[in-house]
C-alpha cells in the first residue's frame, strides 16, 4: 500500500536531529493544513507527543550511519537498510509524521522535504493537489 504522502529521508533526518535536541523521543511530526495565507490555505508543522484515533502516520527509517551526529560508538550498527527497530537508540531510529483527516484530503500525494540553500534551511511541501502557491511556498489554492 503507498503512503498518504512521501515523507523524504532529509526531512526525516532533519525531524530527528531535532528530537534529539528537545531530548523527548516520543514527538512526532504533526504537518497540517489551515485556512489563510495569501493564496488561501496555508501548511503548518508542529511537534506532538498526541497519535489522535484518526491521524494518518507515515514512518521514515533514519538509520545511525546515515546521521550527522557522532554516532561511532554505536556498537548495534549493522550494514542493512533501515531494518533497525529502535524508537530512540541502536542502528536505526523511526520518525514518524502525522496528518489529520481534514489535511490529509489537501495534502494525499504530496512529498515533504527538507532543504537548506542559499535561502535559507526549511521544510518544503510539493503539493500535487495545488492549483496555486504563493512566492514563498507555504501557501496555496486548491
Amino acid at each position: 500500500m503507498d503512503p498518504a504522502l512521501n515523507f523524504t529521508i532529509n526531512a526525516a533526518k532533519k525531524v530527528w536531529e531535532l528530537i534529539q535536541e528537545e531530548g523527548n523521543f516520543n514527538l512526532k511530526l504533526r504537518v497540517y493544513v489551515t485556512g489563510g495565507g495569501c493564496s488561501g490555505f496555508q501548511y503548518g508543522f508542529s511537534f506532538d507527543e498526541v497519535v489522535n484515533a484518526d491521524d494518518t502516520i507515515v514512518t521514515q527509517q533514519v538509520d545511525a550511519s546515515d546521521e550527522d551526529e557522532d554516532e561511532d560508538e554505536d556498537e548495534d550498527e549493522d550494514e542493512g537498510e533501515g531494518e533497525g527497530e529502535g524508537e530512540g537508540t541502536g542502528s536505526g531510529s523511526k520518525v514518524q509524521l502525522l496528518i489529520d483527516p481534514m489535511s490529509l484530503q489537501y495534502l494525499a500525494g504530496a512529498e515533504i522535504d527538507y532543504k537548506e540553500d542559499l535561502e535559507g534551511a526549511q521544510f518544503i511541501i510539493k503539493n500535487p493537489n495545488a492549483k496555486t502557491t504563493c512566492g514563498c511556498g507555504s501557501s496555496f489554492s486548491a
